[in-house]
């Protein structure tokens, strides 16, 4: 099932600029990569999750499945439409799970995060869907702290099927230290 499209982009204001969001067309997903690379630079700062600005990318094809799913987000700014971030989901039973968001070093701080992620909440509940669901750093500023922000609580005990459980275990698997990732939802019904 795809998302319909928002009737309305959201919008936030910061610096006279506008950051708006609205679906991902096919021709931007060869763009994703890129930023995701720009905003994984500011794991720099963190000396145990630093790997993760040389680290791969969700996978081209991965974005494209989004997009063609109406499950892929951009936020662009009034000035130009080229996307400064990006937040690519996928539907698993009633959840609308969040693979990635990322938003480009120099935009960071500017709204365009909170835009993605409210445009993906409302398209999940417009679509009848009971939650939104993500694997995140716990202690990062813009990971769990930013989501809790955005009404999403860390999951002790995850929704039957979802598979939340081993994509943590999966996680840990790749590189991320023990106990460092958590799986958070928002209840959106």
């Amino acid at each position: 099932m795809s998302f319909m499209p928002l009737s309305d982009n959201v919008s936030l204001m910061k610096n006279a600029s506008f950051v708006s969001v609205r679906l991902a067309r096919q021709d931007e997903a060869a763009c994703l990569p890129d930023i995701e690379r720009s905003a994984a630079q500011s794991f720099r700062a963190f000396p145990a999750l630093a790997w993760l600005a040389d680290g791969a990318c969700l996978p081209l094809a991965t974005h494209l499945a989004s997009v063609w799913a109406g499950t892929c987000w951009v936020a662009v700014t009034s000035e130009q439409e080229r996307p400064l971030g990006f937040l690519t989901a996928e539907r698993q039973a009633e959840s609308l799970h969040i693979l990635e968001m990322s938003v480009r070093a120099e935009a960071q701080g500017h709204g365009a995060g909170r835009a993605l992620l409210t445009a993906a909440c409302q398209a999940a509940r417009q679509a009848g869907l009971r939650r939104v669901t993500l694997t995140t750093c716990r202690d990062v500023p813009w990971n769990a702290p930013f989501y809790r922000k955005m009404g999403f609580t860390i999951l002790e005990q995850f929704p039957p099927g979802s598979g939340l459980q081993s994509l943590l275990e999966e996680e840990e698997a790749s590189g991320f230290p023990p106990g460092t990732r958590c799986a958070m939802q928002r209840i959106l019904v």
